[in-house]
């Protein structure tokens, strides 16, 4: 069910592909492990673990019709990718588990979704190129762990949604707005 917005205001959104239930887990698990004990870092919680696709940053709620429907043409046009850990890497704010993208479905999805968006004028495209990855972790200042790469075996996500990210004090919560399946 998707939530109820009012004609005017301002929604901060992305596209994501959710992790399978399973993935989710270990992942966790391996969050639990890798992290414990780590000093100012905050792992982001089960409910927040995706695949950015897009991120499309404010944007009105007169064109979520619009976003949705180039979520959908393109989903149906995609095929299920193929995902594995292959490295944990970080940032000066994030903790990411970089994914290898088997057979670069996740990557044509992604491009797919940034060119209709980009042509609708919602979307100015990254300067640099997307790298396929989970955020697990965030921090002030990188605390440099060293860990090896969650056991994820090969992640196929089925679907691909469109999120709504509030920002609150203790961190983003974030919503899925629209899940469409991935192949029509």
């Amino acid at each position: 069910m998707r939530p109820i917005v009012e004609s005017g205001e301002r929604l901060r959104l992305f596209l994501a592909l959710p992790l399978p239930p399973d993935a989710r887990k270990r992942l966790v698990a391996w969050q639990t492990s890798a992290f414990d004990g780590v000093p100012d870092v905050r792992v982001v919680p089960p409910e927040n673990l995706h695949i950015t696709l897009v991120f499309l940053g404010e944007r009105p709620v007169e064109e979520l019709d619009a976003i949705g429907t180039a979520l959908r043409d393109a989903a149906a046009e995609a095929s299920r990718p193929v995902l594995s850990a292959v490295r944990y890497r970080e940032t000066r704010s994030v903790g990411m588990v970089v994914l290898d993208d088997e057979d670069r479905a996740a990557g044509r999805l992604q491009a797919d979704l940034a060119g209709r968006l980009e042509r609708l004028g919602v979307y100015k495209p990254e300067p640099r190129a997307w790298l396929p990855h989970v955020t697990v972790v965030r921090f002030r200042h990188p605390p440099a762990v060293r860990v090896a790469p969650p056991g994820l075996g090969r992640v196929s996500p089925s679907e691909v949604a469109s999120y709504t990210s509030r920002l609150r004090r203790n961190g983003a919560q974030y919503e899925i707005r629209e899940s469409v399946p991935l192949g029509g």
